[in-house]
């Protein structure tokens, strides 16, 4: 459960990202964040896998207060939390096994347990066959798989999507959503900031939208609303 309660994010310029953002997404959620370029979706966003903390305000994610959270807790919290970006950020000396199997080593998983999960979840985003490929020799659409392979290798119970859909054409966006909402309904929370109106009107799921840092819709079922 992400549980947001009065926040605010404040840059060193003086920017107000978020001004008095309240909201609370349950458990095995699937919720769209939409709304214009710097309305404060990325800081949003930033906030629930702790890479900035609020101004004011408090945030909690599975019970913790992110905000006050001491470093040394962070790659505790961090393990259960899955994040997926735009731009893929995959190793590209490291092959498809490799880079998914690297989120498990850095947790200090047994390597017979990582062997066999990495396969997993290369099964599962449909990249068994690919796994001693290097990121190099894959299209777009299969390095977004490997992305969201390397997000969900460890379990977690939220996942951060940011754009994933960004930089791919609509057959493979339709490819990618549908994984994704396969991992959604085998009990991760999704999060997920997207500018692609047809993705958001046609899976119709909770919309949160953002304008000038204040949320001004929240809908169970909602749209897009936004010209394209």
């Amino acid at each position: 459960m992400i549980e947001m309660h009065d926040i605010w994010k404040t840059y060193v310029d003086g920017t107000h990202a978020l001004r008095g953002v309240s909201v609370r997404i349950d458990r095995n959620e699937f919720v769209y964040l939409v709304g214009p370029s710097g309305a404060g979706k990325s800081t949003f966003m930033k906030l629930i896998y702790r890479e900035e903390v609020p101004s004011k305000g408090q945030i909690s994610v599975n019970g913790f207060n992110i905000g006050k959270l001491k470093p040394r807790k962070i790659p505790f919290i961090r393990r259960n939390i899955g994040v997926i970006f735009q731009d893929f950020r995959l190793l590209p000396k490291l092959t498809v096994f490799e880079n998914v199997a690297f989120a498990m080593e850095v947790i200090e998983a047994p390597r017979k347990i990582m062997k066999k999960r990495t396969m997993e979840v290369l099964d599962l985003v449909g990249l068994k066959h690919k796994h001693n490929s290097l990121p190099s020799q894959l299209s777009g659409g299969e390095q977004q798989r490997v992305s969201i392979a390397r997000a969900i290798v460890n379990n977690p119970s939220v996942i951060v999507a940011d754009e994933p859909t960004g930089n791919l054409d609509p057959e493979t966006s339709i490819g990618i959503m549908n994984l994704l909402e396969e991992i959604n309904f085998r009990g991760s929370t999704i999060v997920m900031a997207t500018h692609n109106r047809d993705i958001v009107n046609s899976m119709r799921k909770r919309v949160i939208a953002i304008e000038n840092g204040l949320v001004v819709r929240d809908e169970a079922r909602g749209e897009y609303g936004y010209e394209a």
